[in-house]
């Protein structure tokens, strides 16, 4: 999908963070874009941003835990931004939860706004992206935590357990989503970030649901020195959706961490071919 200007996209979980970037970097190239987001005044926000910039936008509410909401955005994006070619869904929370400890409840809760949310999401809008018979693309934000596995010291001491389980989770949702949609010319990629400029941690907080224990106190203060600015996420999407890339990678210096993942596993391996 090489050319974007003029198509539309639907960005959910647009209103802050990577959401922001996404849409704003879809934006610069001509798409129209409608930003959807649980907080309607940072979808809206990032509205005004894009028109100022020049470009077109529409902006409204979703909760990406309901099929019902899900469904009032795609009548929106028709109405909005049609023909809708792009779809990006960046949900999710973060807590700091030790595996062994995690209650039901916050494995519903992560299991809702991370892989499920994304389901749903996908759910509603490619119906109208396959029926158009045009090429599209779909884009599923993952983590570094999706392609790694990190202890408490290596992620400044918290325990990411909860969120790499779903971010795995999403990594294989979107390559066999991938597979799946490759016929109908609608390409999938996995978005896998590092340190990004976000506010998820205050935004899980006081937005999680009732059902899972109702709004929290969430974490204060700005990110990490040496954080990406969100803005420079958009531009390294936009390339990737061009050249239908099945991963985007925001930080390559990461190389050497996965690298070190996939030498343990060829070492199982080989243990394992000794024995025959």
């Amino acid at each position: 999908m090489e050319q974007l200007g003029g198509l539309g996209a639907v960005v959910v979980g647009g209103g802050s963070g990577i959401g922001r970037g996404i849409a704003l970097g879809l934006a610069a190239e001509r798409m129209r874009v409608l930003v959807a987001d649980i907080d309607p005044d940072s979808a809206a926000a990032v509205r005004a941003d894009i028109e100022r910039a020049g470009g077109t936008a529409a902006s409204t509410a979703v909760d990406a835990t309901d099929a019902a909401s899900l469904g009032t955005v795609a009548e929106q994006a028709t109405d909005s931004v049609d023909p809708v070619r792009a779809l990006v869904h960046t949900v999710g929370v973060v807590a700091d939860t030790p595996l062994a400890s995690a209650t039901e409840a916050e494995w519903a809760w992560f299991t809702e706004l991370h892989l499920m949310s994304a389901v749903r999401t996908v759910n509603a809008v490619l119906p109208g992206m396959r029926a158009s018979g045009e090429p599209g693309h779909i884009v599923l934000t993952s983590a570094m935590a999706g392609l790694l596995a990190l202890p408490p010291a290596m992620t400044g001491g918290s325990n990411t357990g909860l969120y790499t389980v779903m971010k795995h989770a999403l990594v294989g949702y979107g390559e066999m989503l991938r597979n799946e949609l490759e016929p109908d010319g609608i390409g999938v990629s996995v978005l896998c970030p590092g340190l990004v400029e976000s506010n998820l941690g205050a935004t899980s907080a006081r937005h999680r649901p009732e059902r899972y224990g109702g709004p929290a106190t969430g974490p204060a203060g700005s990110m990490p020195p040496g954080a990406m600015p969100n803005e420079a996420v958009g531009p390294i999407v936009v390339r990737a959706i061009k050249a239908n890339r099945a991963y985007i990678i925001t930080h390559p210096d990461t190389r050497p961490l996965v690298e070190a993942r996939q030498r343990r596993l060829l070492d199982d391996y080989a243990f394992a071919a000794a024995d025959e």
